[in-house]
């Protein structure tokens, strides 16, 4: 039984992770309900993060965060932050999640698995906010700001709740978002170049 909770615990951890590349802190706030409920069990030096002052800090940072994303060109400002702080934030939000397993497997697989998932995510959801822009005039990225909202809320929680569910959807909608960008991308590259 401990293996499986185990590859559970390591499922959730990436779902959160890949759910950090959508919004930096919004998984780390369902990572702070979650412990305070008792959904997951961070390891001792983790527990930090169900503590009420931890859940302050993150209902704060998330408001504002979730906030910036809705003010033209301010979101394609964001990006540049938030695009390191997906990768720290999906790595420790992998760690929470992966609980009581050895110290320097914890921290390899959060680092690789979770920074890589947010890093992915996040990659693509910058492009898809620059292609907002572009096509738009930045009048679109308040829809494409309020579906990375949803969707992370949506995978934070399906991966405490259900966390191969979780794991699933993220691996899927990394798929999704690479293949989406590789379309645009041939498209572009294709289009016509108008005479000077």
């Amino acid at each position: 039984m401990r293996a499986m909770d185990t590859a559970l615990a390591i499922c959730a951890g990436i779902g959160l992770a890949a759910a950090c590349g959508f919004r930096v802190f919004v998984p780390l706030l369902v990572a702070s309900l979650a412990a305070r409920q008792g959904y997951i069990s961070p390891s001792a030096n983790l527990d930090w993060i169900g503590s009420t002052p931890a859940l302050l800090i993150l209902v704060a940072a998330t408001l504002a965060e979730v906030a910036a994303y809705y003010i033209p060109w301010v979101d394609n400002l964001l990006d540049t932050v938030a695009s390191p702080a997906a990768v720290i934030a999906g790595t420790l939000a992998a760690a929470v999640a992966f609980g009581n397993v050895d110290p320097a497997f914890k921290w390899a697989l959060a680092l690789i698995a979770g920074g890589g998932a947010a890093a992915l995510v996040q990659g693509s959801s910058v492009a898809t906010r620059a292609l907002s822009s572009v096509t738009t005039g930045g009048l679109g990225n308040a829809a494409v700001s309020t579906g990375e909202a949803i969707v992370a809320v949506v995978l934070a929680v399906t991966a405490i709740l259900l966390p191969l569910l979780g794991l699933l959807l993220a691996v899927g909608l990394c798929i999704f978002l690479v293949r989406l960008l590789m379309r645009v991308r041939t498209r572009r590259s294709r289009a016509p170049i108008a005479p000077a």
